[in-house]
């Protein structure tokens, strides 16, 4: 049976002790489990497990409470190996409790089985590996022995904690039971060792002193931190990454899917380009087309951008490919090209409508969601226009083309790359497309449940839409615009990567003046609230002041203007502010789409909001019926808030100008308050608290004190 739909390691819960209790004083936590599960397994959880979960976890969190513990994370319903098991699905652990020793100092865990036996009797008399238990038809095994499988596995080469000095212990615990009433599992015929030991109801006075004697009172934060990266959930971002090679090599580790795909495309590469260590090369008119596709933060750009590293190193002539001006601009500015080996290396899709002679060997094409029909020139230029459509361009422009792409990212009517256009523009050539889905989602905390989240608050697809801490990710709702600008401001100050984006419900003017002393005017207004867009152009604006969009993203002045999703999408920050406008408003249970209209401020000669609305032109350029061109303009708003409310690694802070939409995010959210789940820079353990790269061309002439290592 496949691991299920999510092959990330499984992962339904991490919280303390004292948070945990307080997520099920809100009747919340037994239903998150119960919807984690069934993403991962593909099925919905039995009434008995919620019912164990209901009472056994309770149990334990109350106990490490009361021993002085409540600090000790507890990393529930845990997958014992990190990578996608052969077959069948991984074994999982009940609780892995999480801390820092008290006398070594080393990271602690103990791997924790949870019963709620209240009585056994021993099936064989010479042993006390198999024992009947009431209500169980067959005979199960001891706990101890679940134990020492699960132990094994989590220490050994496939688990988390391979290769490094920790603390680690385990033990079954029998809260109904009592010592006679188990005796089986305790006398001198069970196993014993540092992971078989057996309380129960009458020992839990022990139990209580072991925790003490295994956790301190701090450290539990630092080291479940570690653990998560260990599990490969915590992720290093892709610029920092890029930065620390010189773009050389990604540096990424590529996991799962990730590390398949990749070898795929270059096991088929080596078929149609030919291998440099054989003599007999293939065929010229040989091709091959890969379509690979997944969400937010699945790794698409990392893998591409390690393909075309390996396929460098080959000696094949190959270019990565972007609709995306913002993502090319940003990895041009962190990485530090310069003009001539950013465009040896990257080029866009417009780049292509004269073939490059002889062909590429591989064209690698990064967000193809947002392909055109056909390539126009901005300029109007009949001879830099496609004569034929785009997909067609980029297919002509190399001998193997790989396709990275995430339909629900196109956020205009005119972006028109699918999978089913690729497929036809292939087969049309002769070429069987191959596709790949890429599932683990890295962005978010590697929090699946907050992007399941988002898509159901937005009716993208169906699901819950009351928002549960899973201690991934973050996310709440400010009361005003001022607060949140507070919120980010505060922590790129401190350190974090953060910045404020909204959707496109206010005009964007042009920089008023000439060159580098052009100001912008503060077009985002939300009562006395007043701040501009991110700059239009390639320019520096405010004699230094205000980067180019291509850099709004990444630069440190960048937290200055408010950002839409052209400059947002295929990025990432720590935090993320996210102002909903009236393009989209909650009415009663549903979504009501809305066009702005403006009026000429003739005192200040801008354009003005005069009806509140998308002020996104390029929404209203549509084709078909009205009906449909509606739908079209309610899908694109969707996606786009889709892109913004998914650009956080740790937390996202929403907030919307119209009143009801605000009350309908805070119900969603709900006003939960768990200790110490914020995760503000100052709340993060150290380890945690990594700077991010400074671009290598920043030599801090442009750079405000104290912000040299936000980026």
């Amino acid at each position: 049976m496949p691991w299920g739909n999510h092959l990330v390691s499984m992962l339904l819960l991490k919280l303390s002790a004292q948070d945990l209790l307080t997520l099920n004083s809100r009747r919340r936590m037994v239903p998150h489990l119960a919807a984690r599960y069934r993403y991962f397994r593909g099925r919905d959880v039995s009434n008995t497990e919620r019912e164990a979960w209901a009472e056994s976890l309770v149990v334990l969190a109350e106990d490490l409470v009361e021993a002085e513990r409540g600090n000790v994370e507890m990393v529930v319903e845990c997958a014992a190996t990190v990578d996608e098991p052969q077959k069948g699905e991984p074994p999982l652990i009940d609780v892995v409790l999480v801390g820092r020793h008290p006398e070594t100092c080393l990271p602690s865990f103990q791997l924790v089985e949870l019963k709620r036996w209240s009585m056994v009797t021993r099936v064989e008399a010479a042993t006390a590996e198999l024992v009947s238990v009431p209500g169980y038809k067959t005979p199960k095994k001891h706990p101890a022995l679940q134990l020492r499988k699960t132990y094994r596995l989590f220490s050994g080469d496939q688990g988390p904690l391979r290769g490094i000095t920790v603390e680690c212990g385990g033990f079954a615990y029998l809260h109904n039971a009592t010592d006679d009433s188990v005796r089986p599992l305790l006398d001198t015929l069970a196993p014993t060792g540092a992971y078989e030991r057996v309380y129960t109801h009458d020992s839990r006075d022990l139990l209580l002193a072991d925790l003490r004697r295994h956790f301190a009172e701090d450290g539990a934060a630092s080291e479940v931190e570690q653990l998560l990266r260990f599990m490969n959930l915590r992720n290093t971002p892709l610029l920092d990454a890029m930065i620390r090679s010189r773009g050389e090599d990604t540096v990424f580790t590529l996991r799962g899917q990730q590390k398949r795909v990749a070898a795929s495309v270059l096991k088929r590469a080596a078929l149609v380009l030919g291998n440099p260590d054989q003599p007999a090369p293939p065929p010229d008119d040989e091709r091959a087309v890969f379509i690979v596709t997944g969400g937010a933060g699945t790794g698409k750009s990392a893998v591409g951008l390690q393909l075309r590293a390996d396929f460098e190193a080959a000696g094949q002539t190959v270019k990565y490919a972007s609709g995306s001006r913002a993502f090319n601009g940003a990895l041009q500015e962190q990485v530090g090209y310069t003009d001539n080996e950013f465009r040896k290396r990257f080029a866009y899709f417009s780049h292509f409508v004269t073939p490059p002679d002889p062909p590429l060997d591989v064209l690698i094409c990064d967000e193809a969601h947002r392909m055109r029909e056909r390539t126009i020139d901005m300029y109007r230029r009949e001879e830099k226009s496609g004569k034929q459509p785009q997909v067609d361009d980029l297919l002509d422009a190399s001998r193997l083309t790989v396709f990275f792409l995430d339909e629900s990212q196109s956020v205009r009517p005119k972006e028109v790359g699918t999978v089913s256009l690729v497929e036809e523009a292939a087969r049309a050539r002769g070429i069987v497309p191959l596709h790949y889905k890429l599932r683990e989602e890295w962005r978010c905390g590697g929090s699946d449940a907050y992007i399941r989240w988002v898509r159901a608050v937005l009716d993208i697809e169906a699901g819950t839409t009351e928002w549960t801490p899973d201690g991934l990710m973050h996310v709440e709702v400010a009361d005003s615009p001022e607060e949140l600008e507070h919120i980010i401001r505060t922590e790129a100050e401190a350190g974090a990567t953060a910045r404020m984006v909204a959707g496109f419900c206010w005009p964007w003017t042009e920089p008023v003046g000439k060159g580098r002393a052009a100001r912008l005017e503060s077009d985002v207004r939300i009562g006395d609230w007043h701040r501009p867009w991110n700059a239009k152009g390639d320019s520096f604006r405010e004699n230094g002041l205000v980067p180019p969009s291509t850099k709004w993203s990444v630069h440190p002045y960048g937290i200055n203007q408010i950002g839409c999703v052209y400059t947002a999408q295929g990025l990432e920050w720590d935090w993320c502010g996210v102002i909903l406008g009236e393009d989209m408003v909650r009415r009663g249970d549903r979504w009501v789409y809305r066009k702005g209209q403006w009026y000429k401020d003739s005192e200040n000669n801008v354009k003005r909001v005069k009806v509140p609305g998308s002020f996104d032109m390029k929404l209203r350029e549509g084709t078909g019926s009205e009906a449909e061109r509606e739908e079209e303009f309610a899908r694109c708003i969707r996606h786009a808030y889709h892109v913004l409310m998914t650009r956080a690694s740790r937390a996202t802070v929403l907030y919307s100008t119209d009143e009801e939409t605000q009350e309908y995010l805070k119900t969603c959210v709900g006003d939960l308050q768990v200790h110490g789940l914020r995760p503000t820079w100052e709340n993060l353990p150290a380890e945690a608290r990594v700077p991010h790269l400074p671009s290598p061309n920043r030599r801090g002439n442009d750079t405000s004190p104290g912000q040299e290592l936000l980026f």
